[in-house]
């Protein structure tokens, strides 16, 4: 099970964006890695800015680039909209399911609590953070799971809203729909990502 682990921080640096939820925790957000700081940077071109962007999304989902390109090539193979397939694709694996119903504070540690054996989809343990949800499945936290802290005080948060796609009682969750483009929260151009496959 390939993932990152290398600085975090650096990777939204990068992407000038808080990629793994960090907040105020987060420090110099507007100053680019590197020794050499924001000197001499110039204005993307436009294949900068693709790239950009699929790198932003990548991260974001916690995806490594073989993983990112299959879901791409899945995506452009499918009728209709493949930008609103991608997202759906990615929205649909089991960490961003259990982040996207408050289970977890981010997607790193909603991937954990998958890869520890703590998310129980439909009463049976799935340990593989890629699995893929689908409509009327529902998912819950085991024991164990609901006694980790972190968990216990996301499940605490009275206005954490849910997107559309999703149900939520209590600690179950069930998936009710296919996640759409106006779910995601957070500032992506899908259009970009699939100009830049699509060279």
């Amino acid at each position: 099970m390939a993932r990152y682990t290398g600085p975090k921080d650096r990777l939204s640096r990068r992407e000038g964006f808080d990629l793994f939820g960090k907040g105020t925790k987060l420090t110099r957000l507007t100053v680019p890695p590197g020794v050499h700081g924001p000197r001499g940077l110039r204005g993307p071109s436009q294949y900068g800015r693709q790239l950009r962007e699929k790198q932003k999304v990548k991260r974001l989902y916690g995806v490594l680039e073989r993983q990112f390109r299959n879901y791409v090539d899945e995506a452009l193979k499918t009728r209709g909209n493949t930008g609103e397939r991608l997202i759906q694709l990615l929205e649909l694996r089991l960490d961003n399911t259990v982040f996207r119903l408050g289970f977890a504070p981010s997607r790193p540690a909603s991937r954990q609590l998958v890869s520890h054996r703590h998310v129980l989809v439909n009463g049976k343990r799935v340990n593989i953070p890629s699995y893929r949800v689908k409509k009327g499945e529902i998912i819950s936290l085991s024991a164990k799971g609901l006694a980790v802290p972190s968990v216990k005080a996301k499940l605490a948060e009275k206005d954490f809203k849910i997107p559309s796609w999703l149900e939520k009682k209590a600690a179950v969750g069930k998936v009710v729909s296919q996640p759409k483009a106006e779910d995601v929260l957070e500032p992506i151009s899908v259009q970009d990502i699939v100009e830049f496959y699509s060279r």
